[in-house]
This record gives C-alpha cells, sequence and structure tokens, in this order.
C-alpha cells in the first residue's frame, strides 16, 4: 500500500484500514510500512481468516506493542448480519447489511460430503434477466473486497473454526448470488483469491466457481488473472429466445460467449476442468424436446457439463416451474445426446434462498424505467471492455 507510511507518519489520525478484503501481497506492503517483516502479514492472515478474529488482542503470537499499534491505524470490519433464516432443508440464508444500509444474501448450501456458499458480488443488478427477482430490484453498487470476502467470513464463524487439520463446513464457493461478478471486475477477482489463498481459507481452484451471464471482454480479462472454476448462465439454445430472457446476449451473443468461456478455460493449467453451462428451465418457455435438441447440437463436443434448473417462483414473475416430467424429457434429449447433465435439487426454498430468489433489500438507483435500466447495464458493459465513461 503506497500510501500506508505517509498515512501512519501523519499528525492527524487517519480512517483505520481494514484488513479484511486486502490482497495478501497489499497486507505485506502495510506490515513493512509499519517497521515489520513481511510474514508478518502471514500472521494476519491466519488469525483473520483461519481463525476468524476481529480483534487483535486475540492475536497472541504477536507482539502486545505491534498488537496496540495494529489496534491505532488498522481494523478487520466485516458486512453486518441484518436476519438469518434456516431452512427445514439445512440451507442457511443470511441478510448481510453493507456500507450504504442495504442488504445483500448468501447462502450456505449443505450437501453429503459437501458444502457449498453462494456469495453474492453486487447490491442488486443492472443486467435485468427475466427470470431472476435479483434483476427485479434494480442496482444500487458494486460490493467491495471486503464485503464480498466478509460473507465468507461470516458463514465460517458461524459454523465455528475448524481446528488444525479438522473438517470444515465449506468446501465450495460460488460466485452465483446477487450481482453479475464480472461488472465488478476487481474486487471480485480479490475475494476470489483470499478464498483460494493458503493462508486465507485455501479454497481449491476447482471448488472455487464464478459464474457469468455473458460479458465476454471481461472474462477475456479474467483469463490473465483467475484459476477459478467458470459457469456461464445460459438458458436458451439461440440468439432469438436469449435476447428474451438474458438481455446482455443483445451485445454479446451466444457464440462470442461460448467462444470466450472455452477460451478462458484453454488458459488453465488443468485441462481437466470442464464449464458449467447452467439453463434454467421456464414453463412453456425454454423446456420443449425440440429446444433440448437444439441445445444438444449447440453444445455438441463442447467442454461443459449442463446444470437443468427447474424454474423457481417469486413474485412479480409470471414464470412457472415445468413438471418434472418435463424436466426429464429435456435431461433424456441432452444425455442420450453424449452429454453430462445434472439436475439442481430446489434447496431452501421455503426461505426464498433457491436459486433465482436473493432480494436482499436494495436502495435502488436504475429501477426509473426499463430504459434507463439498459441503458446502466450498456454503460457498465463498457467499463468492463475499458472504455471510458
Amino acid at each position: 500500500m503506497e500510501n500506508s507510511a505517509a498515512l501512519i507518519a501523519s499528525d492527524t489520525p487517519p480512517a483505520r484500514v481494514n484488513l479484511l478484503g486486502m490482497p495478501r501481497a497489499r497486507m505485506e506492503e502495510f506490515m513493512v510500512a509499519l517497521g515489520e517483516k513481511p510474514y508478518r502479514a502471514q500472521q494476519l492472515f491466519k488469525w483473520i481468516y483461519h481463525q476468524g478474529a476481529d480483534s487483535f488482542g486475540q492475536m497472541t503470537d504477536i507482539s502486545r506493542a505491534l498488537r496496540e499499534r495494529l489496534a491505532q491505524c488498522a481494523e478487520v470490519r466485516a458486512p453486518e448480519v441484518a436476519e438469518e433464516h434456516i431452512s427445514a432443508d439445512g440451507t442457511r440464508k443470511w441478510l448481510v447489511r453493507v456500507t450504504g444500509g442495504s442488504c445483500v444474501e448468501t447462502v450456505f448450501i449443505p450437501e453429503d460430503g459437501r458444502g457449498t456458499l453462494c456469495v453474492s458480488s453486487q447490491v442488486g443488478c443492472a443486467l435485468d434477466c427475466s427470470f431472476c427477482s435479483t434483476g427485479k430490484q434494480g442496482f444500487q453498487r458494486d460490493l467491495t473486497a471486503a464485503e464480498i470476502i466478509g460473507q465468507v467470513w461470516i458463514a465460517a464463524r458461524s459454523f465455528g473454526l475448524p481446528k488444525r487439520g479438522g473438517q470444515r463446513s465449506i468446501t465450495n464457493v460460488v460466485m452465483m448470488g446477487m450481482g453479475e461478478p464480472l461488472l465488478n471486475f476487481d474486487n471480485v477477482v480479490a475475494a476470489m483469491d483470499l478464498m483460494m489463498d493458503d493462508f486465507a481459507y485455501g479454497i481449491s481452484k476447482r471448488r472455487v466457481t464464478l459464474s457469468t451471464a455473458g460479458v465476454v471482454p471481461a472474462l477475456e480479462r479474467l483469463a490473465a488473472v483467475s484459476e477459478a472454476s467458470l459457469a456461464i448462465s445460459l438458458h436458451a439454445p439461440n440468439d432469438a429466445l436469449r435476447d428474451q430472457l438474458v438481455p446482455v446476449n443483445r451485445r454479446y451473443p451466444i457464440a462470442s460467449l461460448l467462444d470466450a468461456a472455452r477460451r478462458y478455460m484453454d488458459a488453465q493449467t488443468d485441462s481437466k476442468r470442464v464449464i458449467t453451462v447452467e439453463y434454467t428451465l421456464l414453463k412453456g418457455v425454454n423446456d420443449s424436446v425440440e429446444l433440448a435438441r437444439e441445445l444438444a447440437a449447440l453444445l455438441r463436443g463442447y467442454p461443459c457439463k449442463i446444470n437443468l434448473i427447474p424454474f423457481n417462483p417469486f413474485p412479480q414473475s409470471s414464470y412457472e416451474r415445468p413438471s418434472r416430467n418435463a424436466v426429464s424429457r429435456f435431461w433424456n434429449v441432452l444425455t442420450e445426446a453424449g452429454h453430462r447433465v445434472t439436475v439442481r435439487t430446489t434447496r431452501g426454498e421455503d426461505i426464498d434462498a433457491a436459486c433465482g430468489q436473493l432480494v436482499g433489500q436494495v436502495q435502488d438507483r436504475t429501477r426509473r424505467s426499463a430504459r434507463h435500466r439498459a441503458a446502466h447495464a450498456a454503460l457498465a458493459c463498457d467499463r468492463a471492455q475499458g472504455v471510458r465513461a
């Protein structure tokens, strides 16, 4: 942190620096500015992420003098938990209040042998996908890296952090909560780095997944800075239908998205990983056998697995969940064509924690009109491409 020394030397006490969400390299620079060795950053990382410490007084392997100095110029500040809900199936949802008063939602899904945490990246979402309740809330702002990794920190602490060598509750993290992760590029990448950093959460790159609706320029950039797994929200096998369901498709159509996703995976060192293609099934809209055949042909030879997601209803939506028979027919067409296909089990629906149901409490800045939301989304995409507003 280039200004750390100047801040510490100032006669006016500066605002305390939040160490939660700070990259390890910057933490090392911060410690050097304090006159300490860089390895102190690793100690702080272990206390913050392995032990869930939010007070320097807890950090017993650090000298008292340094702890007191840190308390004067730094802090570990996570977002506030406004509410917590537990589903009958064991799914847990946190309503997390961030700076400014809005709330985002974080969901933990327990399964046999694994626990998946679904993390939000923005307060609301500007992309306005027609079947997603988050998009109906409009958009306020990007989350900071501290607010993103803070969701993992909150969930990990709630389970009781594991002892060294013990089993952890959170085995997987998916950037599939509120918001489009690639429109908050720098903060999302910084937070995912912490998820995969051995001195932080140390989660395998195979088990940290970013899901995008298709912001192609940002996806092209991602390959140079991240090894996270990739999921793409497809939801239609042709541009005419996807234009209606996922408006960003009008800017970055299916062919460009699939090509960018393939290049992202080609850039990874692990050649065995594949792209997850997410497909939300909407009754009478995109769940026909004909569309299943079209999807099977589109993805023939493509390095992917397909995750079918029966629609989860929410207020303001006219869509319906397809019947089990319709889901089964769609699945059969894809599997008979040789594709690897799973059907996502609906979890946490009784607490509105199922896929597509997250709404939070958004102090909205983009709901004035559909035209305004579209313009805002276009501006966000331009920024992702490096175009100055």
